[in-house]
């Protein structure tokens, strides 16, 4: 499979939804344009993302970067590997602030990192999303929605939509103004017109459900 160069062109994805669905396009011109995220430019550690995306779990985003600090002070890394996971002890984990389940979830990946169970982001660029998704909840701790965010965020992939998302389905009720949640399988079969922009439609339905503007 040829690589899959990362990212898109927003403003292209953008005029593709106002054109293909007429209820985004109001809202297209309401929240205005989607700058291309920065995540997409520059080299990526995947186990380091996969890491990050364990510890960043059930926790706010300030409690989580103190316990990331802790854990690149212990290790003496800044890129969060398999070896650096490895070299520190249990009790050393825990006073990081990081919990069993978490630490049993960064084990995991410590090892697969280490027998290159984990592709590299030169690899990711020639796989399938399903492929990437299929390889990557095989870690402990990594469920669907982290390879989506991953996907979309750190690889630019421009078809993605999370249909498990609480705030995207929040995003879809109110773009069709519904009065109950949509559930999954109703936004992938709502947002299959969206296609191949889906990763843009995400972000838009984002930005939708927390809009509190006229």
């Amino acid at each position: 499979m040829a690589a899959i160069r990362r990212g898109f062109d927003t403003q292209i994805a953008a005029r593709h939804l106002g054109r293909v669905d007429p209820m985004f396009k109001p809202w297209i011109r309401k929240l205005g344009p989607i700058e291309a995220p920065i995540s997409w430019r520059g080299a990526f550690d995947p186990t380091d993302a996969l890491a990050r995306a364990i510890l960043h779990q059930q926790l706010s985003g300030k409690a989580a970067a103190t316990i990331i600090g802790r854990l690149e002070a212990a290790s003496g890394v800044s890129v969060i590997s398999g070896p650096a996971i490895s070299s520190l002890s249990d009790s050393e984990l825990r006073a990081c602030g990081i919990s069993g389940n978490k630490a049993k979830a960064l084990r995991d990946l410590a090892a697969r990192a280490v027998r290159s169970e984990i592709p590299s982001s030169r690899k990711l660029a020639h796989m399938s999303e399903d492929d990437i998704i299929s390889v990557l909840t095989e870690v402990r701790g990594i469920g669907r929605w982290t390879v989506e965010m991953l996907l979309m965020f750190r690889l630019g992939r421009p078809d993605v939509l999370p249909v498990d998302d609480l705030g995207i389905r929040k995003g879809a009720q109110r773009l069709d103004v519904l009065e109950s949640l949509v559930s999954p399988r109703e936004l992938s079969s709502r947002g299959e017109i969206w296609g191949p922009y889906r990763s843009l439609a995400a972000m838009y339905l984002w930005r939708i459900a927390d809009f509190s503007g006229e």
